[in-house]
């Protein structure tokens, strides 16, 4: 499948291994990975970097295979899920400095054609999670009222 606003059409992925029962030689049990999942959350950290942090240092390769559920879902069973899903937060973090650089460079003509394509992509996914309802249906994205949603 091509690239929404590049001409690219790569193909290159991870590959999960085809087992999907955790590994013999990881002692942790489920619980205690919903714990460690729900402690990560209480930082602040996003379900991107708690999946991060449990590969590097605990040795969990992939939460759903120890627990039966993702990060997400976990989050959510124990109320800890972000308001925004994670892919449209960067999204929005990303027009907002690029905005940021725009009041400073006014006549960068590149910068201003990616925040044009950065913010179509944002209209695109909020579409998206309106019609899943993790967003409610009134939810609008203005760039704004952007940096407060970031910050």
């Amino acid at each position: 499948m091509g690239r929404m606003h590049a001409p690219g059409k790569g193909i290159s992925s991870s590959a999960l291994p085809y087992r999907r029962t955790p590994p013999t030689w990881l002692k942790t049990s489920p619980q205690e990975v919903v714990d460690h999942v729900c402690k990560l959350a209480k930082k602040g950290l996003t379900p991107s970097q708690i999946g991060l942090i449990l590969r590097d240092s605990h040795g969990i390769a992939q939460v759903k295979n120890v627990t039966g559920n993702k990060i997400v879902r976990i989050l959510k069973s124990n109320g800890l899920a972000p308001t925004i899903p994670e892919d449209l937060y960067q999204l929005i973090k990303k027009a907002v400095s690029v905005r940021k650089h725009l009041e400073k460079n006014l006549r960068d003509k590149d910068s201003k054609f990616r925040l044009i394509l950065v913010e179509s992509r944002i209209h695109r996914l909020a579409r998206y999670y309106k019609t899943r309802g993790t967003l409610p249906p009134t939810w609008k994205y203005e760039s704004s009222s952007a940096s407060a949603l970031v910050a």
